[in-house]
C-alpha cells in the first residue's frame, strides 16, 4: 500500500502503523504527563532559574550535589548555586530529553514507509544534534539557524503528508518538542519571561494532547454515536476554551499574580470589583535582560491578570459541565461524562483552595495536574467519538 495514495488511505479503516507504536506512543503520553507535573513542580517551588545555563548545570551533565563542586565555573557569577533546588530543574531536563527521544522514535516509525521519509527525520534530529554543541560554544547564530532548519524541514514533510499512518502527526509532533526545547532554553537565557513562561506550558500541553491523540489513534478503540458530529464541535469548543484558561493560569503564574487577592475568596481584595490594570497586566512583551523572577507587576496589573483567570473559569466550568452532562445521557460515553465532571469539580475547588490556603505546592502543583487531565479527557473524546458506519 502507498500511504500517499488516496485510494489506499480509504481503502483500511484502522491506521498502517507498526504493530508496537501504540505502546510507544502511550508511554510517551505517560512521560509527557510526568514532565509536565514535574515541570510545574519546579515552576513552583521557585527552581526554574536554578540552573543558569542551558543544557548543562553550572557545567554538569546531571547537577552540583555541593557548592565547592562549580566555584570556578561561570554561571555561579549569575546565580549562587542551591543544590536542593538545582537538582529539581536538570532532573526535569533529563526527563524532557528523555521524551524527546520517545517522540523521534514514534517519528521514525511513522516515516518509515514514506519516500525519503526516514532521511528527514533523521536529518533534522541530526541538525538539532549539531546546534545543541555549538549553542554551547557561543555560535548562537549558527545553532539557531540549524534548528530553524531542522524545524523546516519538519514542517514541510507534515504538511505533505497524509495522515492516515500518523505520520503527518508524529512528525508535526517532532516538530514540536524541538521548539519545546528551546522555549526551555529561553526559559532560563531570559530570566523567565512569562511570554517565554507561558508557551513553555502551552507547548507541553500541546506535545502530550498530540501524543494522547496519536496514541489513541493508534489503538483504535472508536466510541460510535449517533450525533457525533454535534458532540466533536461540543469538544473542540471546550478544548479552545480549556486552552485559553490554562494560557492565563500559566500568564498567572508567570506574573506572579496567584496571590494578588490575597486570600479573598469570591471577592478579591475584600472587594468585588477592585482596582485593576488590565493594560499593564497584559502586556506580552517587554523586552531582553530584565529577571523575572518574583514579578515585576504592580498589584494592580496582577489583579487585572486574577479577575481574568477567574472569570474565563466560570466560561470554561459552565461549558465543561454542559458537555459532562451531554455525555451523561449518551450510552458509551456515561463513564466519561462522569470522569469530566469529577475532574471539574476537582479542578475548581483545588483553584479555590490555591487561593483561600495561600498557594501551598502540593495544591499548586495538583492544580496543574488537573488541566492536564481535563485535556486528556477531551482530547481522548475528540480522538475515539466517531459517526456510525
Amino acid at each position: 500500500m502507498n500511504p500517499d495514495n488516496p485510494a489506499s488511505r480509504t481503502a483500511l479503516h484502522k491506521p498502517a502503523v507498526y504493530r508496537h507504536f501504540h505502546r510507544i506512543a502511550w508511554l510517551a503520553v505517560a512521560l509527557a504527563a510526568c514532565v509536565i507535573v514535574f515541570g510545574a513542580f519546579v515552576r513552583l517551588s521557585d527552581a526554574g532559574l536554578s540552573c543558569p545555563d542551558w543544557p548543562t548545570c553550572y557545567g554538569k551533565a546531571a547537577w552540583p550535589t555541593h557548592a565547592a563542586q562549580i566555584v570556578d565555573h561561570a554561571a555561579t557569577d549569575i546565580r549562587p548555586v542551591e543544590p536542593s533546588k538545582a537538582w529539581r530543574e536538570q532532573f526535569h531536563r533529563h526527563i524532557a530529553a528523555g521524551l524527546g527521544l520517545l517522540v523521534f522514535a514514534l517519528a521514525l516509525l511513522a516515516a518509515r514507509r514514506r519516500r525519503f521519509g526516514l532521511a528527514q527525520v533523521v536529518g533534522a534530529a541530526a541538525l538539532v544534534a549539531v546546534a545543541i554543541p555549538l549553542y554551547m560554544q557561543g555560535e548562537y547564530v549558527t545553532s539557531s539557524v540549524l534548528v530553524a532548519i531542522a524545524e523546516a524541514v519538519l514542517l514541510w514533510a507534515a504538511l505533505r503528508w497524509s495522515n492516515f499512518d500518523l505520520a503527518r502527526t508524529a512528525v508535526l509532533t517532532l516538530a514540536v518538542i524541538i521548539f519545546q526545547a528551546m522555549l526551555g532554553m529561553w526559559t532560563v537565557t531570559w530570566l523567565l519571561k512569562p511570554a517565554v513562561v507561558m508557551a513553555h506550558l502551552l507547548g507541553g500541553l500541546t506535545t502530550f494532547s498530540l501524543l494522547a491523540w496519536m496514541a489513541w489513534r493508534a489503538t483504535d478503540i472508536p466510541i460510535r454515536v449517533g450525533d457525533a458530529g454535534r458532540l466533536r464541535r461540543l469538544l473542540v469548543v471546550g478544548l479552545v476554551l480549556l486552552g485559553v484558561q490554562i494560557a492565563l493560569g500559566g500568564w498567572t503564574s508567570a506574573n506572579y499574580a496567584a496571590l494578588a487577592c490575597g486570600t479573598d475568596y469570591p471577592k478579591c481584595a475584600g472587594e468585588w470589583w477592585p482596582a485593576r490594570d488590565f493594560r499593564e497586566g497584559f502586556v506580552l512583551w517587554r523586552g531582553i535582560g530584565v529577571d523575572y523572577e518574583g514579578g515585576i507587576l504592580d498589584n494592580q496589573a496582577r489583579i487585572a491578570i486574577q479577575l481574568a483567570h477567574r472569570m474565563v473559569a466560570i466560561l470554561v466550568t459552565g461549558h465543561l459541565l454542559v458537555l459532562a452532562l451531554r455525555l451523561l445521557r449518551s450510552p458509551g460515553l456515561r463513564g466519561w461524562g462522569g470522569l469530566l465532571g469529577i475532574l471539574l469539580v476537582a479542578q475548581v475547588g483545588l483553584g479555590i483552595a490555591n487561593v483561600v490556603m495561600s498557594l501551598p505546592l502540593h495544591v499548586a502543583t495538583a492544580h496543574n495536574a488537573g488541566a492536564t487531565a481535563l485535556l486528556f479527557v477531551l482530547v481522548t473524546l475528540l480522538a475515539r467519538v466517531r459517526a456510525p458506519d
